[in-house]
């Protein structure tokens, strides 16, 4: 008896070449405040992460999840399965507060945590985790030493 299974295939394709080099919070904030639809900032949560070589150029931005008002859900092994696909090297994570809050909640905290620890066993780089917020305003965990 012949068994039939699903073909796994991964690819990856770079139609640009981009020259954004990130050397500091203040940039990536620029950058994702940039690329962020101003019509939803303010009205709910999305996650997104910025995609890393090892001169830290950046490969894209892929938007992970949408949430509610004050909160979204983020998949790890989504998260990492983009990572891998795009074999990149670091990552830098980002997500809005649309009440214009910049402190972390502790569920921020713990969900970088998670991500950190299992970017270890990966030899990922997670170099930030940025909030922002509608006023164009940003909380780097970087820059605040809880990374």
């Amino acid at each position: 008896m012949k068994h039939k299974v699903n073909e796994i295939k991964l690819s990856y394709k770079e139609h640009l070449k981009t020259s954004v080099t990130i050397k500091s919070s203040k940039e990536v904030n620029a950058l994702l405040y940039n690329y962020w639809d101003k019509n939803t900032i303010a009205l709910f949560e999305s996650f997104k992460i910025v995609l890393l070589n090892n001169s830290n150029k950046v490969k894209g931005i892929c938007q992970l999840s949408i949430g509610g008002i004050s909160g979204t859900m983020v998949d790890i092994r989504i998260l990492f399965a983009i990572v891998l696909k795009s074999l990149s090297v670091g990552i830098i994570l980002a997500h809005n507060h649309p009440s214009g809050k910049l402190k972390p909640s502790e569920a921020d905290k713990q969900l970088t945590e998670k991500i950190k620890k299992a970017a270890e066993l990966l030899d990922v780089k997670v170099l930030d985790h940025l909030i922002i917020v509608p006023n164009g305003d940003y909380y780097s965990f970087a820059d605040e030493g809880i990374l």
